[in-house]
């Protein structure tokens, strides 16, 4: 089995390189992004220097998000360790935006697992959740992987919508993740109907994935996690909001308190690790595409199902294989925490966990708790069971990774 996986390993690569150049490519041209904002910004030595306390308007945290704008074109961004996850940043930002009586409606179909307890929607019922504040939500699901613009459109006529929600990542859910090209389309039929609904973009797992980001095909504000893409594996807490400076103030409002927003807020030693993480992110993101296509090459070639195929365009980091059985996913996760360089002893197994509905497999041997940017897979226990594999601080450690959990399913 080893000998044969070895040599198969081998053939994917070759068949899988001319891809790889693409995804280099584009790193490339984030890189210069990023070079050119840090450049422009004049970021220097001092920024690196952090805050305790108050943080009172403190200079490096203000450069970050500086940075981020520049990098967004955006007109403002939020940027704090105070976010410790991108569900807090979404949860943050709808609260924000949104007030009794408001609707908010999802083009995107079911929100990810973790926000329909936010909003309220899910089998969980939290008393803090936006509809026990009386916010309303609806939702309008995608067609065979495309916005039903139509029907979106009918909606919007009644200009009753506050704000309009997009998830470009697919969650735990088996829809394909969405293009900036998709999402580009949708955003002009929106504004052909109503130039005032606010547009929210949940940016987790997409970032320097692709050339652009969605401040700049119309969205009004975007969200995402340091724990992911622009955290790069450096970043060890941390998410972000970028968008309209009167919605940021909002945010920042909800996050510290009405009337101080985006004055405090201690950086508590994370502006050196935010920005070098920053740094990294266009490299680390195509390290991550590399694993994901490579596995996808791979296990297509040993006969699973997996989306997206090695050779499609890509919206986002996520790769998921449909792996059949119960036993076959707990197996493939564990062989992923085998081949981790953190905890690679532990052996994970499937447990109940806040916010998810069904038990949860995760398997994440690393640097930092959580981090999905290294190479990290995890699955719900339901039909069809599938596997939902992310990250790679470098190529080579996600294929030797990817390896791993291969030899041990297959034991």
């Amino acid at each position: 089995m080893e000998k044969d996986l070895k040599e198969l390993s081998k053939q994917v690569e070759q068949e899988i390189r001319p891809i790889l150049e693409k995804v280099d490519k584009i790193c490339e041209n984030n890189s210069k992004k990023v070079l050119e904002a840090f450049q422009k910004c004049e970021l220097q030595e001092a920024h690196l220097n952090s805050s305790t306390g108050y943080g009172i308007d403190e200079p490096g945290r203000n450069k970050i998000e500086e940075i981020y704008s520049h990098i967004f074109k955006a007109e403002d961004s939020l940027v704090r360790s105070q976010l410790i996850s991108g569900t807090h940043a979404l949860s943050i930002t709808l609260s924000a935006l949104l007030r009794p009586e408001d609707t908010m409606l999802s083009i995107t179909g079911e929100p990810y697992d973790t926000l329909q307890t936010v909003i309220g929607i899910g089998k969980e019922q939290s008393k803090s959740s936006l509809k026990a504040f009386h916010i309303h939500y609806e939702q309008i699901d995608l067609v065979e992987n495309e916005f039903d613009i139509s029907k979106i459109q009918d909606r919007l006529k009644k200009q009753d919508i506050k704000l309009v929600e997009i998830q470009r990542s697919r969650g735990y859910s088996t829809r394909k993740s969405l293009t900036i090209e998709k999402i580009e389309n949708v955003i002009q039929a929106i504004r052909e109907i109503n130039k005032d609904v606010i547009i929210m973009v949940d940016n987790c797992y997409g970032e320097f994935v692709q050339d652009r980001e969605p401040i700049e095909i119309g969205a009004d504000i975007v969200v995402g996690s340091l724990m992911k893409n622009l955290g790069a594996g450096i970043a060890t807490s941390g998410a972000y909001i970028v968008g309209k400076k009167e919605l940021i103030e909002l945010c920042a409002e909800r996050l510290t308190s009405p009337g101080i927003g985006k004055e405090i807020g201690p950086s508590l030693n994370q502006n050196a690790l935010f920005i070098k993480g920053l740094f990294f992110a266009p490299s680390v993101v195509a390290s991550s595409l590399k694993t994901a296509i490579f596995a996808s090459c791979l296990l297509g070639k040993l006969g699973y199902q997996v989306e997206p195929e090695y050779d499609e365009s890509r919206a986002d980091i996520v790769q998921t294989i449909h792996l059949g059985t119960e036993e076959d996913l707990v197996k493939f996760c564990q062989g992923i925490q085998m081949g981790s360089p953190i905890d690679s002893n532990v052996i994970p197994y499937p447990g109940d966990m806040g916010g998810y509905e069904d038990k949860v497999i995760m398997a994440a041997g690393t640097f930092t708790q959580g981090s999905t940017i290294e190479l990290s897979c995890d699955g719900p226990i339901r039909e069809p069971y599938i596997a939902y594999m992310q990250g790679g601080l470098t190529y080579e450690y996600g294929k030797l990774g990817i390896l791993k959990a291969i030899k041990h399913m297959k034991k």
